[in-house]
């Protein structure tokens, strides 16, 4: 057996089971695989530069920027109490509004800073009304990954599927708006019966809700419309880019430096906000797989894939859906959908499928919402996970997966009565 395959298919296993165990954090793991893999000359080094997808990297840097000097304004804090103000202090309201706000924010900024920004207010709210906050909590992950599932730049996987494909903004806003905007409904009608008995509270308690001052959350007003002008003007780009002929991550990237001029905000301290382990990561794994390809090792697996379905596109479409859903609630979606993006291509012209659109459909939508399945199925999982138990309170991952997992599964089978009727019944 050729050496520089097993030397790409040991650096890949061994990464991927160091990120599963968390011992080591990610992004260290990731870069040092990319770095064995071009050291002992499986992939020369210009090919691994090659291998990383800069449209990500861009993407990614531009939209961090952008919201790192957005949430200084304080906008996200005001919109959530005002939400909860809104409801009149109604538990069941409140939740669902704040649902909304988190499944909206994800599909136009990141699931990752939404929460981040919710479960602080989230807190407060819930202590006014005397509830336990748990049911908000698991309402507001399973809410940022099914709406970061909605749109090109809600969730990395779109992300990485819409750099490689060519597939625009609104390609996935027509393509996946609707699925999500049912999943959404059902998801909630759902969570509404299983956590009736938990939403009750007193009369004055709702009135102390209706006493927040949600003007004092906003910081710096002269920022906060700067920032609002340029994020309408970022997004869109992203739904004219196609148009305008620019890729995503120029429109992001220059979202990020037009803010960055009439904000005459330092630079130091702004890419401060840019998650630099997580950019990393993504070079580290674009790399290593780029090694896998390189070697011959991915189109063995499609030449298997394509025989298990026979190459029917109907079969293979559910192959996938099912695939990245169950391996993406146990697993980090972003280095599979890595694998699995040039995997596709390669099963399409193995398999002579012309129309691959129904692939790419199916691996966004079991990725993206098969994070919702367990405790660490996606970054916005673990860290709503972490801010609860730093404020006394414990999400088990035996309790959320005794909710979500069948919220899950019933999205999943969703999808995939939506992705027969759209592309095959008819």
């Amino acid at each position: 057996m050729n050496i520089d395959l097993i030397i790409a298919v040991v650096a890949f296993l061994v990464t991927y089971a160091l990120i599963i165990s968390e011992k080591i954090h990610r992004s260290v793991v990731a870069l040092a695989g990319a770095m064995f893999v071009v050291f002992f000359g499986v992939i020369r080094q210009e090919e691994a530069i090659r291998a990383i997808d800069f449209n990500t990297i861009g993407l990614l840097i531009g939209m961090m920027i952008i919201v790192g000097i957005t949430r200084r304004t304080g906008i996200f804090e005001y919109i959530a109490i005002k939400s909860a103000k809104w409801a009149k202090g109604d538990p069941w309201y409140i939740l669902l509004f704040l649902s909304i706000i988190t499944a909206v924010f994800s599909a136009f900024l990141d699931n990752v800073t939404t929460v981040l920004l919710i479960v602080p207010v989230t807190f407060s709210i819930t202590a006014a009304l005397n509830l336990n906050p748990t049911p908000f909590l698991i309402t507001q992950i399973l809410a940022s990954n099914i709406g970061g599932t909605a749109t090109l730049i809600g969730d990395p996987p779109n992300i990485m599927i819409g750099s490689a494909t060519g597939l625009g903004f609104m390609d996935f806003v027509v393509n996946l708006t609707l699925p999500i905007l049912i999943i959404f409904i059902v998801t909630m009608l759902i969570l509404k019966m299983i956590y009736r008995k938990q939403l009750i509270t007193t009369e004055p308690l709702k009135a102390n809700i209706m006493s927040f001052e949600e003007g004092n959350a906003i910081k710096d007003r002269a920022l906060l419309k700067k920032s609002l002008a340029v994020l309408g003007l970022t997004i869109l780009g992203f739904i004219l880019h196609q148009f305008l002929h620019l890729e995503s991550a120029t429109i992001a990237l220059s979202g990020a430096s037009l803010l960055l001029l009439v904000t005459k905000e330092e630079p130091e301290d702004i890419l401060l906000s840019v998650e630099w382990p997580t950019i990393f990561f993504f070079v580290g794994l674009f790399i290593l797989v780029g090694a896998l390809e390189h070697v011959g090792v991915l189109e063995v697996i499609a030449q298997k894939s394509i025989e298990a379905t026979g190459g029917a596109l109907v079969q293979t479409s559910m192959l996938i859906l099912w695939l990245s859903a169950i391996a993406s609630a146990f697993l980090d979606n972003i280095p599979f959908v890595a694998t699995m993006i040039p995997l596709i291509k390669t099963m399409g012209q193995l398999g002579g499928i012309e129309n691959l659109n129904p692939l790419w459909w199916a691996l966004s939508l079991g990725a993206c919402l098969g994070g919702n399945g367990t405790l660490i199925g996606a970054s916005a999982n673990v860290i709503v996970a972490g801010l609860a138990e730093k404020n006394g309170t414990i999400i088990s991952f035996k309790g959320y997966l005794k909710i979500a997992f069948p919220l899950m599964i019933l999205s999943i089978i969703l999808s995939s009565l939506y992705i027969y009727v759209r592309y095959f019944a008819f």
